[in-house]
């Protein structure tokens, strides 16, 4: 294949694939949210966020997981983050009962 019919295929209106895919991304994210699309947390989870230095964080996920073991509550850490000041926040996740 020629060179000029592989450029053709790859610009349309002026905009190479990636930059169309770029386009398409950024209208993607910039659309309105329609009030059903939101993530809301599920009622069916009970949720505990805690904000502790790194060891005592530790210390809380491993006093929680003893407390709600996994598989009968399917605890888990649902989300966490290091703050600046070394210090970290993290979510606990699990089924309000065992079944």
């Amino acid at each position: 294949m020629s060179d000029d019919r592989k450029k053709s295929r790859d610009v349309r209106g002026g905009l190479t694939r990636v930059e169309r895919l770029r386009q398409s991304a950024k209208a993607w994210s910039e659309r309105p949210v329609r009030q059903t699309e939101k993530q809301t947390p599920s009622p069916a989870w009970r949720r505990q966020t805690f904000t502790l230095p790194r060891d005592e964080a530790r210390a809380k996920a491993r006093e929680y997981l003893n407390k709600f073991p996994k598989e009968a509550y399917w605890s888990e850490v649902e989300s966490w983050r290091v703050l600046d000041d070394d210090r970290i926040e993290f979510t606990m996740r699990r089924l309000p009962t065992a079944d």
